[in-house]
């Protein structure tokens, strides 16, 4: 009986892990460069104490000892680009990313957002620097990010277009392995990779000026998996319920 307890417990605290993502997911429905959580569940084995006999079948080594709940971004699904029209408003059309310097020598992902010029350097509005440190001339006015990352601006000293330099995107083989941080920033491990693309090249895709990549959630989507999640919870709810009705009447037959 306390079987039926403990798996319907296992179901009702996944499926609430599985309510919270799904609720932060709406909540940020309007959240430019917002990438939706998913959750991954697998079941978690465990073997008895005589599992070290040669001659047990998987299914006498193995049992359900509970589920792992993993969340990650799916930072692939590409959200849509609305165009502002603000000249440092960035947006990458793709899969691929920007390289910033954070304090330490850090280096995080960005896919994109508000651009500021900072002593001199173009950055994001959070005052990290992009890791191609294009200085931006105090003179300098009609700044111009191209598709192929090419930066010009008109130096009001000489009248003249003058090229700054050029943003370089980067590929990442597994981007759920990134760790997401506040402010659309993203933490490579260690033992990831990246590779350097220049942007149209290797689906890093284009750069797009004036424009804000926009939550990739999709309102409908996550309707139908509340409705489902909810199914789910009172199943699992009817399941402690039932339980608890056999265990008073087991308690009953005693007396």
């Amino acid at each position: 009986m306390n079987q039926a307890f403990e798996i319907a417990a296992v179901g009702l605290a996944s499926q609430q892990k599985a309510l919270d993502t799904i609720a932060n997911n709406i909540a940020n429905l309007s959240t430019p460069g917002f990438k939706r959580g998913v959750l991954k569940f697998s079941e978690v084995l465990s073997a008895p104490a005589d599992s070290a006999h040669p001659g047990a079948s998987l299914e006498q080594l193995s049992s359900v000892a509970g589920v792992r709940l993993e969340t990650f971004s799916d930072i692939e699904a590409q959200g849509e680009i609305a165009h502002t029209g603000s000249p440092l408003d960035l947006a990458i059309d793709g899969k691929g990313f920007i390289e910033l310097m954070a304090p330490g020598g850090q280096s995080l992902l960005w896919r994109g957002g508000q651009l500021t010029v900072r002593d001199g350097v173009l950055s994001t509005s959070d005052g990290l620097p992009l890791r191609s440190m294009l200085s931006v001339p105090e003179d300098a006015s009609n700044l111009r990010i191209n598709s192929d990352g090419s930066v010009t601006a008109l130096l009001a000293g000489s009248g003249e277009i003058a090229e700054l330099g050029s943003i370089t995107l980067v590929s990442v083989d597994d981007p759920s392995r990134l760790e997401r941080l506040d402010g659309g920033f993203y933490r490579l491990p260690d033992d990831v990779q990246v590779r350097d693309s220049v942007p149209g090249e290797n689906g890093a895709g284009l750069l797009v000026q004036g424009g804000l990549e926009q939550s990739n959630v999709r309102l409908n989507d996550e309707m139908i998996q509340l409705m489902m999640v909810q199914r789910v919870y009172a199943a699992n709810s009817q399941v402690v319920q039932a339980a608890d009705q056999i265990a008073a009447m087991a308690n009953n037959l005693k007396e």
